[in-house]
């Protein structure tokens, strides 16, 4: 049994005293492929330099939504050649992120024109680099990672206007059944996270039951989002495993079904 964990962020020093230890145990799990992914450039060349290193891992490259004040105009020529190099196998996390926003810091008495002229920019900006990447991701003849939260229309809008020229899965998906139809009419593809597991993840998990197989792949996010039993703790790629099991558990199939048609998603978007 193979499965293929899409989204890890194994650059991050959290994994710095046993990040060879954890390769080898998501391999006993299974997992024979990890992403790792790039959120800013300096994560991007770390993201590469691992996938150099390790040979179960590979590397997106890309520049967050949330970190896009400090992304140059022109993120193209930043990652261009990151992105060139072997074992890349797709650009992001890139989308839109509209959870936090600077009005937040103008407390609750501020007018709506107040924090529409505070935040405009911030949008604008993250639309810039959006953009900016997925004309990359043509380019180049990669797909996308796509990063969305309580941004989902505007991030919609902007993937179908590429529909005809890249994919995107939308990690760590959270919404609704219906919300996920419409990413699949554009071509793209959702993953979910540990988050499948919780308790309170109904919605999540009722998404889960009402897709196919052939529209998900599974992925981590570690170090964060640990699924039960280890929520709350740190989050490791083996843990993909678990997200597996819980899918197969919700659509009353064999953990071997899920892994082998997610593989298969995974092997198609990504090329590896």
């Amino acid at each position: 049994m193979e499965l293929i964990e899409t989204h890890a962020h194994l650059d991050y020093a959290t994994f710095d005293d046993d990040r060879e230890i954890l390769l080898s145990q998501a391999n006993e799990r299974g997992i024979s492929k990890i992403i790792s992914i790039g959120t800013k450039a300096t994560s991007s060349q770390g993201a590469v330099a691992l996938a150099a290193r390790y040979e179960s891992v590979y590397a997106a490259v890309g520049w967050h939504p949330t970190d896009c004040l400090e992304a140059p105009d022109n993120v193209i020529a930043t990652l261009r050649e990151i992105a060139r190099a072997p074992k890349v196998v797709a650009i992001g996390e890139t989308g839109l992120d509209y959870y936090h926003l600077p009005s937040e810091s103008l407390g609750p008495d501020a007018s709506e024109s107040e924090k529409k002229k505070r935040d405009d920019p911030y949008k604008v900006k993250q639309e810039l680099i959006f953009r900016q990447q997925l004309d990359l991701a043509v380019e180049l003849g990669l797909n996308v990672v796509v990063h969305q939260r309580s941004a989902f229309d505007d991030c919609l809008r902007i993937m179908t206007e590429y529909k005809e020229k890249v994919r995107g899965v939308w990690h760590c998906f959270v919404n609704n059944a219906a919300e996920a139809a419409q990413i699949l009419e554009i071509g793209s593809l959702v993953s979910f996270t540990g988050i499948v597991t919780f308790k309170n993840a109904k919605e999540i998990q009722d998404t889960v039951e009402a897709l196919p197989l052939e529209a998900m792949m599974v992925e981590t996010d570690c170090p964060y989002l640990a699924p039960v039993p280890f929520r709350g703790k740190r989050c490791e790629p083996a843990h993909t495993r678990l997200v597996a099991e819980k899918i197969a558990e919700i659509k009353g199939i064999n953990l071997e079904e899920v892994a082998k048609v997610t593989t298969q998603n995974a092997y198609d978007f990504f090329r590896f």
